[in-house]
């Protein structure tokens, strides 16, 4: 877990440690990730890992998932998740 205040470098010291990246609330990508979401939340979750999914909460389909993609993987250190206290707008 990273605990800290707003802007002190969370995101940055966990994008140091993974291997692929994925941004929910890319603004560009923001409505395509939230329709994803809906109809194939495991397309999210593919990459290399450790993957961080920053922002998560604006889709919260993808907690199942990745719950579901860790138990049945058996292997530590899958999926890093951040997101705010409250959703981006």
């Amino acid at each position: 877990m990273i605990e800290g205040p707003k802007l002190c470098g969370k995101i940055t010291t966990a994008e140091q440690k993974v291997k692929s990246i994925h941004y929910m609330s890319l603004p560009e990508d923001r409505d395509e990730n939230l329709r994803m979401a809906q109809i194939n939340p495991s397309f999210l979750l593919t990459g290399a890992t450790p993957r961080l999914i920053d922002e998560w909460q604006i889709a919260p389909e993808l907690w199942d998932t990745v719950r579901f993609e860790v138990d049945h993987r058996n292997k530590t250190g899958q999926f890093i998740l951040t997101g705010s206290a409250i959703s981006p707008e």
